[in-house]
């Protein structure tokens, strides 16, 4: 049951609200609840002012009474404010109690905040979703020009605050209202390569809408069928220092947006030699892809799917996930991590971070970003970056806020290595107790068109032969990092 429903730009504007229901006294006024709960957020000191006592940050009662009772009556003066600037506060959690007694929910999307205020615990993530389907793209602009469509959206979603229509082919027919396009998406016609689509080409509405200068576009007419086909990896891996795997794990799924007009029958057909389980009976020297599990959309039929490895199913309108499937184990991770460390002087550390990347040639790892830790006693850091060739838009520095280095790559070119020296300096000896503070490494990254369980689609088609409809078909494949860890 959600009581009041809003969306925050980073400003602290409030582009949409709506209230469902309210308790008498309190949030009398619509801005009231948004104002506070942005400052809430905006300057999140770790103590959730529903619940005295209750610092939120660590799980724990007493610490951010504590603290604030310091702050305000002064305390022990300089200890205190020492106790106060050692304790970082991160963002604000997903989840508190501000002191109207409601729970508010919020998530980020593209710097914008979606909060909900709610007495019980529901997700907001299923309204950000259709937002998004029928805006085409979702940013602050979009939301502002269609926001007559998206408060009609908002009545079909919610009822007295508790959900009703949540699918977006379902909520078409109930919907009046067209979507104003924010920015033209590029004709794939006027390109180099035919094949390739722009990245902003899914980008669209799903149902007819209209430009800025309020001119109606058709789908049908103006814009072509089209289905764009998302073969995501993320990654979860934990080295040792030694650059051994410790533990490994790849999710991934199909995800797919369909403009194809009559909604007609589709077929997809995965690797022929794909294995579900492990204990499935197959060998260990089996060349086949192997997962421990998928999970399939309720859209799915599968009854060809034990003998030939292929889906049937009717394309639901907007974004949907057909398949997702997790595997663990052995498998060829994209990069090698290989630290060191060496105490040079009792109060001066040397840092290498060698990284070799095993992906092939022709591909590269991109906005790649390496966090290392260091101790809180640190007072001075240099780095240094043996660059090779390929690699570009490389910098490494320390940020002495955060006691960290960071060295990040635009461009890292497959089959190559790189390497960043960091000289550390130390208010103190390094103890055993300081050397334990240093990392553990945190690597961030994006590979293009390339994904390491090697599942591959074969084809997707119609089901049916319609003469004379020739849609297009772009399959994009993208390996992401989730967790990317080192030890030292």
């Amino acid at each position: 049951m959600i009581t009041n429903f809003f969306v925050i730009s980073p400003r602290g504007d409030t582009v949409i609200a709506k209230s469902y229901r309210s308790k008498s006294g309190v949030g009398a006024h619509e801005r009231s609840h948004t104002e506070a709960f942005f400052r809430k957020v905006k300057f999140w000191d770790g103590v959730a002012p529903g619940t005295p006592g209750m610092d939120t940050t660590l799980g724990l009662g007493s610490g951010g009474n504590k603290l604030s009772a310091d702050s305000l009556g002064g305390g022990s003066g300089e200890g205190s404010e020492a106790k106060e600037n050692s304790k970082k506060f991160g963002d604000a959690p997903p989840v508190f109690i501000m002191p109207d007694g409601y729970s508010y929910m919020h998530v980020k999307r593209n710097g914008l905040i979606f909060g909900c205020a709610t007495e019980k615990n529901i997700s907001p993530v299923v309204v950000i979703e259709v937002f998004k389907d029928y805006c085409g793209t979702l940013s602050e602009e979009s939301i502002r020009k269609n926001f007559i469509l998206l408060y009609e959206l908002l009545d079909e979603l919610l009822d007295y605050g508790y959900p009703q229509v949540t699918q977006t082919e379902n909520l078409k027919a109930f919907v009046y209202n067209e979507p104003i396009v924010v920015s033209a998406v590029a004709d794939t016609g006027k390109m180099i390569n035919p094949k390739t689509a722009s990245a902003s080409a899914v980008h669209k509405p799903v149902i007819s809408s209209v430009d800025a200068d309020g001119k109606k576009t058709s789908l049908a007419a103006n814009q072509k069928n089209e289905i764009f086909v998302d073969i995501l990896e993320r990654l979860s891996v934990l080295f040792s220092s030694n650059g051994y795997v410790l533990n490994s794990t790849i999710d991934g799924c199909i995800q797919m947006k369909s403009y194809l007009a009559g909604n007609p029958q589709l077929r997809l057909a995965l690797n022929e030699d794909l294995i579900v389980g492990k204990n499935s009976g197959s060998t260990s020297y089996s060349s086949g892809v192997t997962v421990d599990d998928i999970n399939f959309n309720d859209c799915v039929n599968l009854s060809e799917w034990d003998h030939g490895r292929t889906l049937s199913f009717y394309p639901p309108d907007g974004e949907f996930i057909v398949l997702s499937y997790r595997m663990t184990g052995d498998f060829k991770t994209p990069f090698r991590i290989f630290p060191s460390i060496e105490e040079v002087e009792p109060n001066k550390l040397e840092i290498a971070v060698h990284i070799r990347a095993e992906i092939p040639d022709n591909h590269f790892g991109a906005n790649v970003s390496i966090e290392v830790p260091l101790p809180h006693s640190t007072t001075a850091a240099t780095c240094n970056v043996v660059n090779t060739p390929g690699a570009t838009g490389v910098n490494a520095e320390y940020v002495s806020h955060d006691k960290k280095l960071v060295w990040t790559l635009k461009k890292f070119p497959g089959c190559t290595e790189q390497t960043m020296r960091a000289k550390i300096t130390l208010s103190g000896p390094c103890t055993s107790q300081i050397r334990r503070e240093i990392g553990p490494i945190n690597m961030s990254y994006e590979i293009p068109m390339y994904n390491v369980s090697s599942l591959q689609v074969r084809y997707l088609r119609i089901a049916e032969n319609m003469p004379g409809y020739t849609p297009y078909r772009w399959v994009r494949y993208v390996t992401q990092s989730n967790s990317y860890v080192c030890r030292l």
